[in-house]
């Protein structure tokens, strides 16, 4: 099967099932990462902060990341499209639809009922980059082994400073790229 209808395939059901938003699509991600050589786990935390840092949707930049990836710009273009394009359509058939429902008890409980599940993918992401970024089985059983200590202070640092201060998030990102750059994290 050609890598662009892989490709097509995948981010159509990384599009129809990953509702909540970007970080929602990381579960599907790692899955990718696992059953395919398009990206490497590793380099999921890479897209992340490119995605993260770039204008535009996170879910997007994402796509577009891992399409480039595993098949160039027709890669990227088409993983982009293919993960818009059942929202796209979703969301004109519950525009149409919607009016008639918005009251109904059993779409009011659907939609409080997705919460949770959402919640729960997108914790599930954060904890899996956070393992990615600040843990390491691989080099050792020291504690000085395990744990990348520049990261976690970068980190700490990181999130002190933006419960302190509330500042445009791009300070942050800038910064936060400034030190990891110099310190060769």
């Amino acid at each position: 099967m050609s890598v662009y209808l892989k490709l097509a395939g995948e981010f159509l059901k990384i599009g129809l099932f990953s509702v909540g938003g970007g970080l929602a699509t990381l579960p599907f991600l790692y899955r990718l990462a696992d059953g395919y050589d398009w990206f490497t786990r590793a380099m999921l935390v890479d897209m992340i902060a490119i995605s993260e840092s770039t204008p535009g949707p996170i879910g997007i930049n994402m796509a577009t990341y891992a399409g480039f990836s595993a098949a160039g710009v027709y890669g990227g273009v088409l993983a982009s499209l293919a993960l818009i394009f059942p929202s796209v359509v979703i969301a004109l058939f519950i525009t149409k639809a919607m009016d008639s429902f918005r009251e109904d008890k059993f779409v009011k409980a659907a939609f409080y009922g997705i919460r949770p599940a959402v919640t729960a993918l997108i914790a599930s992401a954060a904890l899996g980059i956070m393992k990615i970024m600040l843990v390491s089985l691989e080099n050792g059983l020291a504690a000085a082994d395990i744990f990348n200590i520049k990261r976690i202070a970068l980190f700490a640092v990181m999130l002190y400073l933006m419960k302190k201060y509330n500042k445009h998030p791009v300070f942050y990102i800038g910064g936060a790229a400034i030190v990891g750059a110099a310190l060769k994290l």
